[in-house]
């Protein structure tokens, strides 16, 4: 809740990169999904840098690389044009959309940590997971949202799934996504312009912002 009193600043700061464009520790490039952690640690997905940058708070000049960056390329130590990252608190360990591999891959928070393992073989455009430890992904080339109980490969529909297109039952390149504590997914559903609500069970969604068609 935010205080009626409340005032806002007229300035950002920088928590992470800055620095210009670059792959130095303490720049970015094209960064696109993050997540905060608990403790005010960012985790990054660096896109171009094909690597997961982390800062913690406080820190203000360098990041620490932790997960890929070990050049482009699909070897369970790399990551190509990774675009969205979320931290399984439960497990302490990464959830990465490494969009290039078309393939949703964990690391392994812990010291010494080297490579990940691959979880799901799919396209992915962004994930988010619920607070039963569900996974959801979006499979922008498929045009839908499936949740994946960790340790399953196929998953459930539960957006989309019915071709690209704008017609309620359907999505358009969907991007990113929040899941409610009732299991209702909202889509940015991209193609289409519009956001999307589809509620657990649905066979189509429900317009929420945007126009339809």
């Amino acid at each position: 809740n935010i205080s009626a009193n409340a005032t806002r600043t007229q300035n950002g700061v920088t928590i992470a990169g800055g620095k210009g464009k670059g792959g130095a520790t303490n720049q970015l490039d094209s960064p696109l999904g993050l997540f905060v952690d608990d403790d005010q640690t960012v985790v990054i997905a660096d896109r171009w840098n094909n690597r997961i940058m982390q800062w913690k708070n406080g820190d203000t000049t360098n990041g620490q690389v932790v997960a890929g960056g070990n050049a482009q390329g699909n070897g369970l130590n790399q990551l190509s044009s990774p675009i969205d990252v979320l931290i399984d608190k439960e497990i302490d360990c990464l959830i990465i959309c490494d969009s290039g591999d078309q393939r949703v891959v964990r690391w392994f928070r812990r010291s010494g940590t080297t490579q990940g393992e691959v979880l799901i073989g799919t396209t992915c455009a962004g994930l988010v997971m619920d607070e039963q430890r569900y996974l959801y992904v979006c499979g922008a080339g498929k045009h839908d949202v499936r949740r994946y109980q960790l340790g399953e490969k196929n998953g459930i529909l539960v957006a989309g799934g019915n071709g690209k297109g704008d017609e309620l039952n359907q999505l358009s390149y969907p991007t990113y996504l929040f899941v409610d504590g009732q299991q209702n997914v909202y889509v940015s559903d991209c193609g289409n312009h519009r956001v999307m609500k589809w509620t657990k069970g649905a066979t189509e969604g429900i317009l929420v912002a945007g126009a339809q068609g």
